[in-house]
């Protein structure tokens, strides 16, 4: 069995994360739980942050807090000393709520409002990465109207595509997000922005995927763009001063997954980017990474009560827990594979082979096929590992079903950090059908 992070068997043959058993968790919290192991998250946050320094060059780390936001991992996030990424203004709302520096902040999306952009413009965040013409001219205009100046990144479509181990130099030209590098559209919206008074052209911004298990294609669209930059230099006088290389470190979530260490990741981007700028003769810019999965994915246990079982003669035994697609979607969604363990009984013998249902009302509510798991019973505890990323930021009330609650764990000590739903937060906003006598 795998364990990550503080996770261990303590001597009762519990799981134990951060030094809380979780069966004590269960106790205290119920279940369904998030757990995050905030070591693990420090840990990671130093080893990409050390890295940079140990190399002596400008860099930033912007967690991309998509893979989870709350007020709690914000602050945790700045503690660690670093940047935040925001996709909505509801996460740049929570960034603001929990005190985050706005200078540090950056701000993403393909189809941000007008209300969002003069939010973050109100908050003077540190930059806005603008990923189409429609968002220069709304932001120029808001610019003007509000007197605000802010520093900006423009997304480009290197035309490199990473799936985990293959890196696909055709086709990403295809996608929602960016200006595409080879067909002119990057150079029209250099020229537009570097036009505006009230923009600063910082520099680059690309991502070419999620999951990512090796340094190749990062090493392919870093030698695109600095391709372009000599064209933009000589045409527009215009040298980035920031280069973000994005995210899409890969984590393990089963024995079929090898990711690299994290310093490997850093390590070969400061490799490359030091080659093209020496041989454009142009000052080092600085790195920009945003890690999202990899700081908090591995981190994360949910935390599942055993329920009702069914068994199809010679075809497989059906266990069902008390979550599901609602907690965990990514299953269900992309068929995403995770490994379990029966938390209250570590040091069972396994001896048989379940699938692991959620509770949701959708045969495809699965969380985990073909589990070897000891003999499970009702009431058991079911751990599922490596769900800090995209689990809470995904759930969702189907059903109606309450989304669970979030602890934080670190040295023996549990902290609640965001609350379990109840039932009447599930109808707080709803209103009846006809209005109450005397009511309007």
């Amino acid at each position: 069995m795998y364990l990550q992070g503080t996770s261990k068997i303590n001597q009762l043959g519990h799981l134990e994360i951060g030094g809380v058993d979780t069966v004590e968790l269960v106790k205290q919290y119920g279940t369904p739980l998030y757990v995050y192991d905030v070591a693990l998250i420090r840990e990671r946050a130093r080893s990409f942050k050390n890295t940079f320094e140990s190399l002596g060059v400008p860099y930033q780390v912007a967690y991309a807090s998509k893979a989870f936001s709350s007020i709690a991992m914000v602050q945790l996030a700045n503690e660690e000393g670093l940047s935040l990424d925001v996709v909505s203004g509801g996460e740049l709302y929570t960034a603001l709520k929990a005190g985050f520096p706005p200078e540090k902040i950056h701000f993403h999306g393909n189809n941000k409002s007008i209300d969002e952009l003069a939010m973050a413009l109100e908050a003077n965040i540190g930059c806005i990465v603008i990923d189409n013409f429609y968002e220069i001219d709304v932001l120029s205009s808001l610019c003007r109207q509000m007197n605000k100046k802010v520093a900006v990144l423009l997304r480009v479509t290197p035309g490199v595509e990473a799936h985990t181990h293959d890196y696909i130099t055709t086709g990403q030209e295809d996608s929602k997000f960016g200006f595409d590098l080879h067909n002119g559209q990057i150079e029209k919206a250099i020229e537009l922005v570097k036009n505006q008074s009230h923009l600063q052209l910082l520099g680059i911004h690309c991502h070419i995927g999620s999951q990512i298990f090796g340094t190749e294609g990062f090493v392919l669209a870093a030698g695109k763009i600095f391709g372009k930059i000599s064209i933009w230099k000589e045409k527009f006088q215009f040298v980035p001063k920031v280069v973000n290389l994005g995210g899409g470190f890969g984590i393990r979530y089963t024995k079929e997954d090898d990711p690299l260490p994290m310093n490997v990741y850093v390590e070969k981007m400061v490799e490359v980017v030091k080659e093209h700028s020496e041989k454009l003769q142009i000052p080092l810019p600085e790195i920009w990474i945003e890690p999202g999965r990899s700081l908090v994915g591995d981190a994360g246990t949910t935390l599942y009560s055993i329920g009702s079982q069914k068994v199809v003669p010679n075809i497989r035994k059906y266990v069902a827990v008390d979550g599901g697609m609602s907690d965990n979607i990514r299953p269900a969604l992309y068929q995403a594979k995770y490994e379990g363990a029966l938390a209250n009984r570590m040091n069972d013998e396994c001896s048989e082979t379940v699938s692991i249902a959620g509770k949701c009302c959708e045969s495809g509510d699965m969380l985990i096929w073909d589990l070897s798991l000891p003999t499970v019973k009702a009431g058991d505890i079911l751990a599922v590992f490596c769900t800090g990323a995209y689990g809470y930021s995904m759930a969702n009330n189907y059903n109606r079903i309450a989304r669970p609650a979030v602890v934080f764990v670190e040295n023996g000590e549990a902290r609640l950090v965001v609350k379990r739903e109840t039932y009447e937060d599930l109808v707080s906003l709803d209103l009846p059908l006809k209005a109450e006598v005397g009511q309007p």
